[in-house]
């Protein structure tokens, strides 16, 4: 009884850790960082959360039509610490016209995750990739 229950615990454990694992990605896994992109739009939304932070900003392409982008950046207190969030010095609402530059998603979607931000001041405030 000891060992099925010990064994139990154990599998459980695996397979708890396994969804761990696979939770926290590497960049690269995700995006292509071997190249850049720019684009400039206006954000809809921004989100403080961890592990990332995003921002949602809605493009106009050369057809007329328009496609929502998240772009990622770093973790919540990362943000925090580049001036973002109430009352910070390089804060961004709904509305703002921003450039972004950008890894691209390997996937080709309309996701990348942010180096750099030109803010409606001409601010230009850069992410590391590791944060």
């Amino acid at each position: 009884m000891i060992k099925r229950t010990f064994g139990c615990v154990v599998v459980c454990g695996c397979v708890m850790a396994g969804g761990a694992l696979e939770a926290h990605h590497s960049l690269s896994a995700v995006y292509d960082i071997r190249q850049t992109a720019e684009l400039t739009g206006v954000i809809q939304k921004v989100e403080f959360m961890n592990p990332h932070g995003a921002m949602t900003v809605e493009v106009e392409n050369e057809d007329g039509s328009k496609t929502e982008w998240i772009l990622t950046t770093g973790s919540a207190n990362v943000l925090s610490s580049l001036g973002f969030g109430r009352g910070g010095a390089n804060v961004v609402y709904a509305g703002d016209v921003v450039t972004i530059t950008y890894f691209p998603s390997r996937s080709g979607s309309p996701l990348g995750f942010m180096r750099s931000i030109t803010l409606p001041n001409e601010t230009e405030i850069e992410f590391e990739p590791d944060e």
